[in-house]
């Protein structure tokens, strides 16, 4: 196992850990949580996130990955593209373009890179039927480029365990605390001791999601997702808009 010393986390919200924590206490997200988990394994390692909401790939290509790249990271997940998926329009092509170009550059680096696949929204939201197509064909581009340039890959719309109401948030799009222990599982593609299978696996104690749930999940959708995003648009704002990286340099996690 390779003895990772630098670890920069790239991203949008699920990376910056919306919905694990709050802004007023404090984020802590499934990168916070990986980078824990390395440093048990590897103590001294110095963590950089530079992930912030709202961000698209076209973002982390030209102000994210520079700074990656400027920083030597040895260590860099990224997981980026639902605000493309997700944005009305005709860019998505020009998104896929991008996002293959961002991990041209990512495999230049030499670093260790795990990126991951977006979940089937379609056993999440009923609306995501709408979306279906657009989140099987980046997918396909992602496991396309994992299998290209050697990337761990972390599959999350093949695990049953991202079809439970628990692992989202309110807004059904974004990971509950739950959810993101569960993204953690970036341990298992870099081979961390005591990592396992387990995170993709149901909670046999919870109920299967079924059309009453997944109504429900629509309107928390509309209501905590869709309708803030549709305000911002209209005012022609970014839930990211003045935001800077909550982790911006990297630091040390333990002394």
């Amino acid at each position: 196992m390779l003895g990772y010393t630098r670890y920069v986390a790239l991203g949008d919200s699920q990376t910056e850990g919306l919905w694990d924590g709050d802004d007023a206490a404090g984020l802590t997200g499934f990168a916070d949580r990986l980078a824990a988990l390395v440093d048990t394994h590897h103590p001294g390692l110095r963590y950089a996130n530079l992930a912030v909401r709202g961000k698209q790939i076209r973002d982390v290509l030209s102000e994210q990955l520079p700074l990656a790249v400027a920083m030597r990271a040895d260590l860099i997940t990224v997981c980026i593209g639902m605000n493309d998926v997700t944005r009305p329009g005709p860019g998505f092509d020009d998104a896929l373009t991008q996002l293959d170009e961002l991990y041209e550059h990512l495999a230049g680096t030499g670093a260790t890179v795990v990126t991951t696949t977006f979940p089937d929204l379609t056993r999440i939201l009923p609306i995501g039927r709408v979306l279906a197509t657009r989140v099987v064909r980046i997918n396909d581009q992602i496991r396309g480029a994992a299998h290209r340039h050697g990337f761990r890959l972390v599959d999350l719309y093949h695990a049953p365990s991202m079809t439970q109401p628990d692992t989202w948030s309110p807004d059904r799009v974004h990971g509950s605390a739950r959810g993101h222990m569960l993204f953690a599982a970036a341990a298992e593609a870099l081979g961390l001791p005591g990592s396992s299978h387990d995170w993709a696996r149901p909670d046999p104690a919870a109920a299967p999601p079924s059309l009453r749930s997944r109504t429900y999940s629509q309107v928390l959708w509309t209501r905590n997702m869709l309708m803030p995003w549709l305000w911002r648009h209209l005012r022609g704002r970014s839930s990211g808009e003045g935001r800077a990286p909550r982790r911006p340099a990297l630091q040390q996690l333990t002394d």
